[in-house]
Parts: structure tokens; sequence; C-alpha cells
């Protein structure tokens, strides 16, 4: 029988729990979660967000509790249910506020009121009275407190927001400073309203483009396969074109710089050529280098083009990996809702407190204040948590096609196989794989915080420190993520819990480490390759479409609409593919590590895998028999088991 060093792979033959004490702390971590929404709605920040409140603490449309101090408090606003704004242009840039005195009225004026006797008209004949609670409106034009209590005039036309309740101004060019703050460039209103209704006209085209760039996607799924080969190709020829001209280019300049510059003998001529030079042989050696990397890597393109075949392959087989985007978008969706509606909450939550003008502010005091970094880091974690889970279901479904030896004996949907299997033993794992991610995560986002506050203020050493700093962080981020993606992978065929996972996933890449290179060098070139493809198509369809309207719409944003779009599109799609090869490379490199296609160890793999390994093994005999090192080389790459 066969001895191993390390513990067996033995692929989906139990099924345990993994990692349960996480899947507490992601539950308690949840309830914490639902507990600040909770706390949010009981305190009133709900009915204050949604109602609306005026300046003394008052929320409308009901009766209210008097605070301490406050004149005007605790008044019964049963009938006034929207809220007015005095003045509502006068907008704070700083804090993004409206600095103005609010109202609870029962009606929004629907057409401009000039003067105090137009708003003292208003108040009699609609019984909404748009002056300070202590007027009356018998009072508007006698009274000398009007001019600080009554709304500036002339007051705009104003509408009330669906749902929020309050009144805002229907010409929006008061907003327009607001957007301008926001949006810089856009300084001549009537481009922004051009570029708008370029928009607005060419809508049925962008939606038609969408939907192409979506189909493009699809296909370009099924037939990737199919055109692998050829893309490795294009992608070999460009660089070393690429390279070879641009060394070419090069030393052409240095030479032609050297017979003009032995008639020119000044400092910066010389300076100029030494410089050439540098460049010419630098240039010379990069390219050097990238041949004997690419007559190294040969063999190993060899096996990313088969794992691509086979990826088409599972997708054959499991038709609705395709739309696993679409869930997962859908759920990130409906988390960020939730998480921005009790951001919300939170910003009218707490306790009133008087500020130095004499109107009512809602803070939150003592340790309550902390609240917010609590659902910061709850965004980060359950949205991780989201995807971590994408990756696991994926995993999940390309192991159980690739360890089944009869693919007519697959379960009816692997997917939901897969998902059952996630859910019913696996959440712990994610949750620990995803809290690992989050806590890379954090850190950077504070120094970006950190980097953008300090902009113009610092040295420019201090400037670098961080950028380097959060260079640092995004890698190790990258990295783990891709160590998290195979850990997943490891869990799926094991059953293991996380570390062990890790590890062996870890120790397996080790081993293999030059295929790994050549996979995610050569494998995200072609998959870039593609989205390329995708975004040209869909923008030359765009420039053909939006040609015929070229005459009355300004049409370079739609496009740019339509080429983000693709471009997104494209991603999820490919990032499926690309989980889809990492997967299915682990799922390879165990089997050949654990079984040499003898009987009673069979291998599990493709037929296009098998011929990739049976030409490996070809190659090494005959590089054995010129006694080479390149049999050496290869020694431990491909089923060498001799442990």
């Amino acid at each position: 029988s066969h001895k191993s060093s390390k513990r067996e792979w033995k692929p989906l033959e139990d099924h345990s729990c993994t990692d349960v004490p996480w899947l507490l702390l992601f539950i308690l971590f949840c309830v914490g979660m639902g507990f600040i929404c909770g706390f949010s709605i009981a305190t009133g920040a709900a009915a204050r967000l949604l109602s609306g409140y005026d300046s003394y603490g008052n929320i409308c449309g009901q009766k209210n509790v008097k605070v301490e101090g406050i004149v005007n408090s605790g008044l019964d606003l049963t009938h006034k249910k929207y809220v007015f704004f005095l003045d509502p242009c006068n907008i704070d840039l700083v804090h993004q506020r409206i600095k103005s005195l609010a109202l609870c009225v029962s009606a929004c004026p629907r057409k401009e009121l000039k003067t105090l006797a137009d708003i003292q008209k208003f108040a009699e004949t609609n019984g909404s009275t748009l002056c300070s609670y202590e007027l009356q409106p018998s009072e508007y034009t006698t009274d000398p407190r009007a001019a600080k209590l009554c709304p500036k005039y002339p007051v705009p036309e104003s509408a009330p927001i669906p749902f929020f309740h309050r009144c805002a101004p229907v010409n929006i060019s008061c907003y327009a400073k607001f957007a301008e703050a926001l949006i810089t460039f856009v300084s001549d209103s009537s481009v922004l309203h051009r570029l708008i209704s370029g928009v607005m006209t060419s809508k049925e085209i962008i939606m038609g483009l969408c939907l192409l760039s979506l189909v493009l996607s699809m296909i370009l799924m099924v037939i990737i396969r199919y055109i692998s080969r050829v893309l490795v190709w294009i992608l070999t020829i460009l660089v070393i074109l690429g390279s070879l001209g641009g060394t070419g280019v090069l030393w052409w300049l240095y030479a032609k710089q050297r017979i003009s510059a032995s008639a020119v003998e000044t400092q910066i001529a010389k300076d100029n050529l030494q410089a050439l030079l540098i460049y010419a042989i630098s240039a010379t050696v990069f390219t050097v280098i990238l041949f004997l990397i690419m007559l190294v890597m040969r063999k190993r393109v060899a096996l990313t083009i088969a794992l691509f075949h086979v990826a088409g392959k599972v997708f054959i087989h499991l038709p609705l990996l395709v739309f696993q985007p679409f869930w997962t978008f859908f759920v990130l969706i409906l988390f960020w809702t939730y998480w921005i509606t009790v951001l919300l909450f939170l910003g009218t939550t707490g306790s009133p407190i008087p500020n130095e003008e004499g109107f009512v502010e809602f803070r939150m005091v003592g340790p309550l204040k902390y609240m917010w970094w609590y659902h910061v880091v709850g965004l980060i974690w359950i949205s991780e948590f989201i995807l971590a889970c994408q990756q696991m279901t994926v995993a999940g479904a390309v192991v159980t096609y690739y360890f089944t030896r009869e693919k007519r004996n697959l379960p009816f949907t692997p997917i939901l196989a897969s998902v059952n299997r996630l859910v019913c033993y696996h959440l712990g794992t994610v949750a620990k794989g995803s809290f690992i991610i989050t806590l890379v995560k954090i850190p950077r986002m504070i120094l970006m915080y950190i980097h953008t506050q300090l902009k113009g203020k610092e040295n420019a050493c201090a400037r670098c420190m961080l950028k380097a700093c959060i260079c640092c962080l995004w890698c190790l981020e990258k990295c783990l993520t891709y160590l998290n993606q195979n850990a997943y992978t490891a869990t799926a065929i094991n059953s293991t819990n996380f570390c062990t996972s890790a590890k062996d996933a870890f120790v397996i890449l080790v081993e293999n480490a030059l295929r790994v290179a050549a996979i995610n060098t050569v494998g995200d070139f072609m998959l870039f390759l593609g989205k390329v493809l995708i975004v040209c198509s869909t923008g030359l369809a765009g420039i053909m479409l939006l040609n015929y309207q070229r005459d009355y719409t300004i049409w370079v944003l739609p496009l740019i609409i339509v080429c983000l779009f693709a471009f997104l599109v494209a991603h999820c799609f490919l990032s499926i593919y690309e989980m889809v090869v990492d997967v299915l490379f682990l799922c390879f490199a165990i089997d050949t590590k654990y079984n040499d296609g003898s009987p009673g160890r069979e291998f599990y793999m493709d037929k296009v895998l098998m011929e990739f390994v049976e030409n490996s093994r070809k190659s090494m005999k005959e590089a054995s028999r010129g006694g080479g090192a390149e049999g050496r080389e290869l020694k431990p790459m491909v089923g060498a088991d001799e442990e």
C-alpha cells in the first residue's frame, strides 16, 4: 500500500463540520449588527429619518415630548406632516447639511411666493404656516421678528420628496452648487444638461449594448477553451515583437545620436548619449531575461491551455456556474441597502442636545459613539463573507465534478449540492477566511483615510511612507485572497478546518511554484485579452449605433457608460472562470501527487490533462536518457511520489 509522509487527501469521502467556534463568533457579530439596527429604531431614529424633524427636536406628524431648555419643543404636530426649510439653498458644504431653520408644515408651497403678503395669503387659504410657530399668520406683515422667523423670499416652488416628507425646491439650481462642489469639473450647467439629455435620448441603445456585452461574455465563456491556444500564441508573439522592437529602437537611437554627437561636443549631448546607452543595455538585458523565462515556461504553458480546456467543459457540465456572479451581486446589493439604511438611522440617533444657536441636534453620547466603528467593520466582514461563500460554492462544485469518475453520476445540480454542503458544514471556515481578509483591509482603509486627510499638510517623506504601507497591505491582501481561495478548495476536498486546509494547499502550491506562476501570468493575461475583446466589441457596436444620432446628442458619455458596464460584466464572468481554473489546478496537483495511473491508484483527471501528463512523462524519459538537468528539474513537478 502507498505510505505517504503527509496526511492522505481523501476527496469527498467524509463530511464533517469545520471551524464551529468561528461560526458562533460570526453569528454573535451578526446579532450585534441587528442590535444596532434595533437600537436606532427604538430610539426613534427611523421615525426621525422618515417623517423628518424640525429645529426644535419635534418629529413631524405626531405628538412630541418636551425637551428641557428648548422653546417650541414638545408640540402636537399631528397635522403638520412635512419638513420645510426657511432657507433651503444655504448648504454647509463641509458638514454636507442644510444650514437653516426647519419647521413642520401641513403643505409645501406649490407655487413661488414673492413677498410676506403672499406667504400670509398662503397660510390663510391653505392653512400651512411657513413662519416659525410663535407667529400667527395675521402678524406676518406687522411683527418686526418676521424678518428672522419667516422664510427667505422669494420662497421657491417646492414639492415633497416621496417617502421622506421633506419639501424640496422643484428647480434644483440651488443644489447645483452642492453638486458642483462634489463634481468640480462641470462648471457650465449647460454642458451637464447636454450630457444628461444625451444619455436620456440614447437610453434604449445603452440598454441594448449592455445586453450585448452580457451575451458576448456568455459566448466567450463557451468558446474560450477552443481559442485558448490561439490566445497564448498571440500573447507570445506580441511579447516577443514588443521587447525586440523596443530594444531595436533604443539601439538605433543610440547609434544615430552617437554619429551626430561626434560633431557637437557639449555636456548635455554627452549626458543624453550616456542615458541612451544605459536604457539600451537595460532593455537588452530585460529582453534576454524575458526570453529565458519564456523558454523555461513553455512547458508550463501547455498545462495552462489544458486547464482552460477543462474549465470550458466544467461550464458545459455545470451551466449554473455562469449565474453565480448574479446571485452574489444580488445578495451584496441587499446587504448594502440594509447597511446604508442603518447608517442613515445612526445619523439621526442619539439624545437631543441644544447647539449654540439654540436649536436641537441629535448626538450619541458615551460608549454608544463607537457603534459607527462596529457598523463599518460589519460592512467589510459580511461583504467579504458573501464573496467567500461564492468562492466556496464554486470550489465545492468544481471539486465534485473533478473527483467524480463517472460524469453521469454527478448530482443533478452540483452547485446546489455544493451550497447545501457549505451551509451544513463549512460556514465557520468561510467566516474565518473572510475575517482574516477584514483584518488586513481595515488598517489599509485607516491609512488611506489618514493619507487623504494629510493631503498638502505634511512633508513628502511621511506621504511616501504611508503610500508604501498601503501598497504592502494591498499586496498582502491579494496574496491572502489567493491563499484563501485554495484553502476553501482544500476544505471542499477534505472537510478539514481552515488552518489545516491553508497549510495543505500552501505545501502543494509551493511544490508547484513554477506552474502556479505560469498559470497566473499566462492565464490572467488571456482573461485580460478576453475582457479587452468584449469591451472593444461593445464599444465598436456602440460607436456604429450612436453614430446615427450624432447630430443631436453628445455620445461620449453613453459610450463611456456602456464600456464601463461591459468591462464590469466581463470581469464578473471571467473572474468565475479564473476561480474554476485555480480550483482545477489544485485538484490536478493533488491528483498527480497521490495517483500515478497504476491499478488501484487511477487518475481522476480529464483526457486533455492525461495527454498533458503523458507528454511531460515522455519528455522526462527523453531528458533522463540524455541525463540532462531538465529531467531533474521536472522530476518533482509531475507525479513524483516516490517518498
